[in-house]
């Protein structure tokens, strides 16, 4: 399956980013350091993605990742979802 085909719906997204932000919120009340909570999700993010779709399609994905983070795509806390 190429990672094209999935498709969410935003209610499926913004939930799954409800869920994230409520873990952060729990290992933060647990003392545990941003960085530290952010890679591991980028980590187990990753493993998923890459268990799922395997190491090329899942390099590809992220090819285009240090222009998305330079054009700020990332730091749009009022727009989490595109």
């Amino acid at each position: 399956m190429q990672t094209g085909q999935l498709r969410h719906s935003n209610e499926d997204s913004l939930l799954a980013l409800d869920l994230i932000d409520a873990a952060w919120d729990q290992a933060k009340e647990n003392g545990v350091p941003h960085e530290l909570m952010a890679y591991a999700a980028v980590f187990t993010g990753m493993r998923d993605l890459v268990a799922m779709f395997g190491e090329t399609t899942v390099a590809a994905m992220v090819k285009n990742l240090e222009t998305r983070i330079k054009q700020g795509e990332f730091s749009n806390a009022a727009n989490p979802l595109h």
